[in-house]
């Protein structure tokens, strides 16, 4: 009799199950519609979840292994089962091999638990707490029916058939219904196809993907304000979110008391996407938005405002877009594309840019700068080095993209060393002068997408104009439009931070340097050109070569802590109980560094923002000058006052 209940009620909930499927699916496909491929996705599911995702999994060794035991057990021990009583190949290896599939499984939920006994804050609890209880009851169950069915014990009696079917319909109701149904289980399903169907494929087997999707500004309706204005694959990995709270730990704004939690923003989201109550999240809180949990839960729905209610405008504002969240996501997720998405509503069709970001956008359209600098002094920070024009040379092996550091005083220091540097290794390069206009990024991350496109063109054009073979730039937010973005609207260039290049000349040995004094030297790794563009290398192979040994932070590399620079964070200006810089600072402080290092012009702006003492602040191309041979300044000097 055991043989025919097992197979029973594993055929109900199958049937449940794919029911269920059916009902998510229609829930994904109110978003916008987007064109994929269903067979090449489907069949990138396997390599896309055993290498791609647990590479991310794996950076937490104990995570990864409770992991692999019990996902790798439930799936093994489901195929087995179903193999065994809906398609009736019975023998004692396939009841052996159920057997040790569950054991493993058995052995995950334990790992589970023992995590689970002390709950860190970024966990979220509730139905996450039954799991654990689920997964024990499932495998347990099925492995005592594995052992029946190994020594061929179908006749039990009745009552242990009652207690087995009882154990049995509440693991599976956890373990199957919960996959399609809602609940913990349901990151699994939503989780296998939203690797399938990922709005960035290009992550997978090793890419980057980090530029933003273009909005069609002839489109009625502008940006997200309802859930289904998101593309549908967008809907899919919001629902895919396993509320590890791995973002939640990584975000700045969080840290920084911030209204922000990127787990709490997803699960809104899914909230909206259901038309279900805030009152089923039971993880950490927007920083000083309590109230939106427990007896004050609000309800969402498809087709209703997300921002009446569910989210404040300032949770949206208070992202810095340094996609920490999205390199820490084991779902990969992609947060940052969702939030200036809404940005992108609130900018066009409402005008609510919140602080200073009104008058920035409207000093973009004035002068094409965002702090409304007369556009014919762009190029001033260069006269008395007697650098080419584009305009009047034609052509040239590097054109340098000097960005909007060319207005400060204190980003010209970095950009004439920059030139010194250049000039020094004999590299034939030119710059646009007064040609270049802002690159957009700080619009297209305020959610000006109009403003951000006709500067894009128009650089676009102007570029045209001209024949380089490569453009180099000391700003990583120019390099990732330049690179990235600027492919969009027809603009193909081989760009490279300034790093890149120097970094070459070095190796080549295109550029001499000698070994500079004994420094105590930290590195900061900006967020677009490490995390956005993988550029960690570079930076750390020109301070060894001038013989400095870098003291790392304990957050560098992919988990660097951000500035707070970016995303027009610091034009917002977003209240919290912290400055996202003081952070960053305190971190250099532990390192017992004099100097910090960096390789951004904000990062250079918002470190030397924090009240002193502390470490020195100096661009990577200003250390590098003082390692040039003492001759060969005393020429270049020589040659600038012949010139």
């Amino acid at each position: 009799m055991l043989t025919p209940l097992v197979s029973v009620l594993l055929l109900l909930g199958l049937l449940i199950t794919l029911f269920g499927a059916v009902r998510r699916v229609k829930l994904w496909h109110r978003g916008k519609p987007v064109a994929v491929n269903i067979w090449a996705g489907l069949s990138s599911i396997p390599r896309r979840y055993l290498v791609d995702l647990h590479n991310v999994v794996a950076r937490d060794k104990a995570t990864a292994h409770m992991h692999v035991a019990t996902a790798g057990g439930f799936v093994a021990a489901l195929v087995m089962l179903s193999i065994i009583y809906l398609l009736g190949i019975d023998s004692g290896a396939m009841h052996l091999l159920a057997l040790i599939a569950c054991t493993v499984m058995l052995l995950g939920a334990q790992l589970v638990a023992g995590r689970r006994r002390s709950v860190p804050a970024h966990l979220s609890t509730g139905p996450w707490m039954r799991l654990l209880k689920s997964l024990k009851v499932f495998a347990g169950t099925f492995l005592l029916v594995s052992i029946f069915g190994l020594f061929g014990i179908d006749n039990l009696p009745s009552i242990l058939l009652v207690l087995l079917g009882v154990a049995m319909i509440a693991g599976m109701g956890e373990m199957l219904l919960g996959l399609t149904w809602g609940g913990p289980m349901k990151h699994a399903f939503a989780g296998a196809l939203h690797l399938a169907f990922h709005p960035r494929a290009e992550r997978f087997g090793g890419g980057q993907s980090t530029g933003l999707r273009p909005l069609d500004l002839t489109e009625p309706h502008l940006g997200v304000d309802k859930p289904t204005d998101f593309y549908w694959n967008q809907l899919l990995g919001f629902d895919a979110c396993v509320q590890c709270g791995r973002c939640e730990k990584a975000c700045p704004a969080f840290v920084a008391g911030q209204p922000l939690n990127p787990k709490k923003l997803i699960q809104d989201m899914v909230v909206g996407m259901t038309g279900g109550s805030t009152a089923s999240y039971h993880g950490s809180a927007h920083p000083g938005h309590e109230l939106h949990l427990g007896e004050k839960a609000i309800c969402g729905g498809p087709e209703h405002s997300l921002f009446e209610g569910l989210l404040d405008p300032d949770t949206v504002w208070s992202c810095t877009t340094c996609r920490a969240c999205v390199e820490e996501c084991p779902m990969m997720i992609e947060h940052v594309d969702a939030i200036v998405d809404l940005r992108r509503y609130l900018t066009l069709e409402l005008g609510a840019t919140p602080g200073k970001g009104p008058d920035i956008l409207e000093n973009l359209i004035a002068t094409d700068n965002p702090n409304g600098h007369p556009p014919q002094q762009r190029n001033n920070w260069s006269v008395d080095l007697h650098i080419p024009l584009m305009a009047e040379v034609k052509q040239a092996d590097v054109l340098l993209w000097a960005g909007d550091g060319a207005f400060d005083m204190r980003n010209q220091r970095t950009l004439r060393a920059l030139v010194t540097l250049l000039q020094r290794a004999k590299v034939d390069f030119a710059v646009l002068g007064n040609e270049e206009l802002d690159c957009g990024d700080l619009a297209r991350r305020l959610g000006d997408e109009a403003t951000f496109q006709r500067l894009a063109r128009a650089n676009i054009h102007t570029l045209s104009q001209y024949r380089f073979k490569r453009i180099v730039t000391a700003d990583p937010h120019a390099f990732q439009l330049l690179k990235n973005e600027y492919p969009d609207f027809g603009g193909h260039y081989d760009v490279c931070h300034h790093t890149q290049l120097l970094a070459e000349l070095v190796a080549q040995g295109g550029l001499k340097l000698e070994p500079v004094q004994e420094l105590s030297v930290t590195y900061h790794d900006p967020c677009y050109l490490g995390r956005y563009n993988g550029g960690y290398e570079a930076p750390r192979s020109l301070l060894r070569a001038i013989g400095i040994e870098i003291k790392e932070m304990e957050r560098s590399g992919y988990r660097s802590r951000c500035c707070g620079g970016g995303g027009g964070a610091p034009v917002t200006d977003i209240a919290g109980k912290r400055r996202i810089p003081d952070m960053r600072m305190d971190d250099v402080r532990e390192t017992g560094a004099d100097i910090v290092v960096v390789a951004c012009p904000q990062c250079s702006l918002m470190l030397e923002g924090v009240i002193e003492p502390r470490p020195e602040v100096r661009d990577i191309a200003e250390l590098l000058l003082e390692a040039l041979p003492q001759q060969a300044r005393y020429l270049q000097v020589d040659e600038m006052e012949a010139s």
